[in-house]
């Protein structure tokens, strides 16, 4: 019940004749960001002369962006509490999946998993101008970020819709995917290298914003991946058949490869124990390209000639030829039966083969045209649909894609991070090529827990969650393979979820706390976190991986956590004696972690220093 917005029919009808001159800003009374005119680029346009304005200069901007750089380096109060009752062969497995808004996680990760991972995959959320749920408020706490899990709203709204008539389109994409990857690049090793899916919309931008963030000569490749068959109904008349996966390396010690053609080797008498083969000694180049190697090769043994194509010269010059044929490396036709040739080739010895195209295990450069066995989107969707009998998951991407790009990094033992899971197409792809190829790839999947529509299949399959499908997925998957395979490998995966922090405010802020609070904070751990909430938030601040075997004993009827074989050693109960300190002090482990309320008295406490002396003095002690 209102009249249309003249200020915005102007602005539309700009942007129809000058595309470069609307632009997005916050608005400076509402504080909200909107379409607006860039007046400087405006005159530009309307003047036959240069308007004087702001410097010039290369830049990569929009609303919000100084606040997604303080974001991304921001601390968080949070945790990752573990969940056993949903985990598959929690004490066994070195598989983790995480459920949680991705950005905190990665916070949570960065300092345990730095420099660790080998390979990062994401199908981050497509601007598409539907919404997407990831509601980054820079002032938002954890008890609000717990209240708003799921991102509907008490009428089960979305909290965000993400359409270009709002003024955002671009600018809450951008405000979301920065400060996310820009945590994500720190977990990536030296070697390591991140694969991302992204459509037209935003393909552009994320290889900007990639630069920015991965570095311009860590670029590597957009690869093409053909996700349907073409359309006839669409804009245009031209069908998008094709998404992109841009991919950037942490540094320049990534290498991708891939298995090449088994090489045949021959032995001959003339050359005992030396085996050797044969390559083209042709070069696709022109004769006014390369005019020094557009000559006649004349076989000094018989006199037979074989000139240069025009379009296609030998890769040698002439003074080359001689050296190469004073060497023996020159194969004419008719010096060997086996060989089928009609121009002389060139001799590579064994030794001096394992330098070129690839390496001793015949792995070779890898080209950004996908392998045909690589299937589209479909084949994803039966992939999910044959696993839960039902369409449960839209367009999710066919483990074969993942599959090409695990067997690209070349790394067997390698440590996966998808911290887009969805419906976990990276964890199924990861046990899938280790069933095939005896790998020990570990995976860690990440993912906030959006709630399912309701009128959906999966809603009414019972999955309420993204999350939900993801596990069961995993779960369906391996027993799938391990029944066609028989293969000995990790079919488990550790369940944890993101939480705010274990320790009461009091632990982190004891300066915003009143004398007469005091006694709330007798206890500085909240009500109701556990001695395993403890010890993997402990995990988390002393370095020890979330995947590290953990072994519980009894001493004088208190729980003794043991993890990664002494790497650290805690105790979370109460009423903790001399003995029990003793016998932690004799494990002799990297890290003792107790609670500041575990000790049973005064006594206790002022011998607890003394026992570490005496039996383990290297041993670094912590109090929560």
């Amino acid at each position: 019940m209102q009249t249309r917005d003249g200020v915005a029919d102007n602005i539309s009808w700009i942007a129809e004749k000058f595309h470069n001159c609307v632009t997005e800003k916050i608005d400076a009374t509402t504080g909200e960001v909107k379409l607006a005119v860039d007046f400087d680029m405006l005159r530009q346009e309307l003047s036959s002369e240069v308007v004087e304005g702001k410097d010039e200069r290369y830049q990569f901007v929009w609303p919000d962006k100084k606040k997604a750089i303080l974001l991304a380096n921001a601390p968080v109060n949070a945790t990752l509490r573990p969940c056993e009752e949903e985990s598959e062969d929690f004490a066994n497995t070195q598989n983790l999946y995480i459920e949680g808004d991705n950005l905190d996680v990665l916070k949570c990760l960065k300092e345990t998993y730095l420099g660790k991972v080998k390979m990062i995959y994401i199908d981050p959320p497509y601007n598409t101008g539907n919404d997407f749920v990831y509601n980054d408020d820079f002032a938002e706490s954890m008890e609000d970020y717990l209240a708003n899990s799921g991102q509907y709203d008490e009428q089960g709204n979305r909290l965000v819709a993400n359409t270009e008539s709002n003024g955002r389109f671009h600018t809450d994409w951008l405000n979301m995917m920065y400060p996310r990857l820009k945590v994500a690049k720190e977990l990536l090793c030296k070697e390591g290298a991140i694969f991302i899916s992204i459509d037209d919309n935003e393909q552009r931008n994320l290889k900007i914003m990639c630069d920015e963030i991965l570095g311009a000569n860590n670029f590597v490749a957009y690869i093409p991946w053909r996700k349907r068959t073409a359309k006839s109904d669409v804009p245009f008349g031209v069908s998008q058949d094709y998404e992109w996966i841009l991919i950037y390396a942490k540094s320049s010690m990534f290498v991708a490869s891939v298995e090449g053609k088994e090489r045949k080797y021959y032995t001959t008498d003339d050359f005992p124990n030396k085996p050797w083969r044969v390559h083209d000694l042709t070069k696709q180049t022109t004769a006014s390209e390369r005019p020094k190697s557009f000559f006649t090769i004349v076989n000094p043994k018989n006199g037979k000639e074989y000139p240069a194509n025009p379009n296609r010269t030998w890769a040698i010059t002439e003074d080359t030829f001689q050296m190469y044929y004073k060497e023996d490396r020159i194969v004419f036709p008719g010096d060997y039966d086996f060989l089928n040739i009609a121009k002389p080739v060139l001799r590579y010895w064994k030794e001096d083969d394992m330098n070129k195209a690839g390496d001793s295990f015949g792995r070779v450069a890898v080209s950004t045209k996908l392998p045909d066995e690589i299937g589209m989107s479909q084949d994803g969707t039966k992939e999910v649909t044959g696993i839960f009998n039902g369409k449960i998951f839209s367009f999710p991407k066919p483990t074969s894609l993942i599959k090409h790009f695990l067997n690209i990094i070349n790394d067997k033992d390698a440590l996966v991070l998808d911290f887009f899971s969805g419906s976990a197409t990276t964890a199924h792809a990861v046990m899938q090529l280790n069933a095939e190829d005896g790998g020990n790839r570990k995976y860690i999947m990440v993912q906030v827990p959006e709630k399912t529509d309701n009128d959906s299949e999966a809603f009414k399959a019972g999955y309420k969650t993204i999350c939900e499908i993801g596990k069961e997925r995993i779960r369906r998957a391996a027993k799938r393979i391990k029944e066609e395979t028989g293969a000995d490998i990790d079919y488990g995966f550790r369940v944890l979820k993101l939480d705010s922090t274990n320790m009461e405010d009091v632990y982190y802020a004891p300066a915003e706390v009143n004398q007469d609070q005091m006694s709330l904070f007798a206890e500085n751990v909240k009500y109701g976190r556990t001695g395993k909430d403890l010890l993997f938030q402990a995990m988390l601040e002393l370095g020890a991986t979330l995947d590290s075997k953990i072994e519980e004993t009894k001493i004088n009827g208190k729980v003794i956590y043991n993890v990664a074989d002494g790497y650290l050693v805690a105790c979370f109960d109460t009423e903790v004696t001399d003995d029990v300190v003793k016998a932690i002090a004799q494990m002799q482990p990297l890290y003792a972690v107790l609670r500041d309320s575990s000790l049973a008295d005064d006594s206790t406490a002022t011998n607890f220093e003394q026992i570490f002396k005496s039996y383990s003095p290297t041993t670094t002690c912590k109090i929560l």
